[in-house]
């Protein structure tokens, strides 16, 4: 395509921005007077993205937890579709992640000719198997993150590119422990828990005391043991309570965001089920990952699970190589246990990261060229 072209993005969590200020960077190499703008965070506006409204106004999971926010994000994606169907129509929709705001945002848009790409392929093959007719209906291409995608999706008549995942560029192969403790101000002779509870405001609500509170038992097993907390700035001052409250601020270090150098400096983590449960294994670090939410969304969710496991290591793995802790069973006694079976098991560790090494080689593509590949395609399509 000539000239400078105009896209428009929405990112709806700290997950999403961070792929998206990945794929953004690819983009301006490729485009460089492209503009971008739409909804997005930080990582986004280093590259240049104008953010109409923060990503965190979408941070919500749980079914629960959505209907308790839903007039507002509605109102939101009512707002975004009038104005980019009007004033500030783009030259393409780029959709990162967030299936339940965007899919229906880019039906609306490709409707009415706007180019669609929806970048992360949604989750089909875990759950929501019937979402797959609203991928057909809502996008032009889908940018697959995992090999096995871009075949399923063909089966059902979807145009995909496998781009690889972007952040198995981003993290090194073999990750400096020394050097990130030292950046922390951490000693290289005691053992470091990080403690991941999530970047959303409702998974703080349900995970962040079992942490804590696992925390505390881990301490009590190994007094000299160092916790190291990532936390996105609308949660750090909850977390920082969260840690008071537990006793633990002479052992707990609160982070602003660094969840990359919290993992690269641990040595084993209690984490919330997401996308940060691959963070951790491109790191190739052990792991005990927990979650829990309101009953009833957990109901729900669980009568649509198509896989035996809900963290992507697992899935990826196609085995249990890590522990899931998934509501009534996320308990702080069993979390605890969880992390100090890892401590106490240097072979189990010495194989999982062999699989974790393996898995990365998997991942590792030019994400942002072939990303932008494809996105061209459908410009020029």
């Amino acid at each position: 395509m000539n000239g400078s072209p105009r896209f428009a993005l929405v990112a709806g969590e700290t997950s999403g921005d961070l792929l998206a200020g990945l794929l953004l960077g690819g983009m301006r190499e490729r485009w460089p007077d492209q503009q971008s703008y739409g909804i997005g965070g930080p990582r986004m506006a280093e590259q240049g993205f104008e953010a109409w409204w923060p990503s965190e106004r979408l941070a919500v999971r749980g079914y629960i937890e959505v209907l308790r926010h839903y007039r507002g994000i509605i109102a939101i994606r009512n707002q975004l579709r009038q104005r980019l169907l009007t004033r500030d129509r783009p030259d393409l929709f780029i959709g990162v992640d967030a299936p339940d705001f965007n899919l229906d945002l880019e039906a609306a848009l490709k409707a009415q000719g706007v180019p669609t790409v929806h970048f992360v392929c949604p989750s089909i093959w875990a759950w929501r198997a019937d979402r797959v007719e609203k991928i057909r209906r809502s996008v032009n291409h889908v940018l697959c993150i995992f090999p096995f995608e871009p075949e399923l999706l063909a089966r059902h008549g979807i145009a995909a590119t496998y781009v690889g995942h972007p952040l198995a560029n981003v993290i090194p192969l073999q990750p400096d422990r020394a050097a990130a403790r030292t950046s922390l101000g951490l000693s290289l002779d005691v053992p470091v828990v990080a403690i991941l509870p999530g970047s959303r405001a409702s998974e703080l609500q349900y995970l962040g005391p079992r942490f804590l509170q696992a925390a505390v038992r881990i301490r009590q097993a190994r007094p000299g043991v160092r916790f190291v907390i990532p936390a996105v700035p609308a949660l750090r001052e909850r977390i920082e309570q969260l840690v008071r409250d537990s006793g633990l601020t002479d052992a707990a270090q609160v982070l602003d965001g660094q969840s990359h150098m919290a993992l690269a400096a641990c040595d084993v983590t209690l984490i919330a089920s997401g996308t940060a449960t691959l963070e951790a294994a491109l790191f190739k670090r052990p792991m005990v990952i927990a979650y829990n939410m309101h009953w009833l969304s957990w109901q729900i969710m669980r009568r649509k699970q198509l896989q035996p496991w809900v963290g992507l290591p697992n899935i990826l793995c196609e085995n249990a190589v890590v522990p899931e802790l998934l509501q009534d069973a996320a308990t702080p006694a069993s979390m605890a246990q969880g992390v100090l079976d890892w401590l106490d098991d240097a072979a189990r560790i010495e194989a999982l990261q062999q699989r974790f090494q393996a898995l990365h080689l998997t991942l590792k593509r030019d994400t942002a060229q072939l990303a932008t590949n494809a996105i061209e395609q459908v410009l020029e399509g």
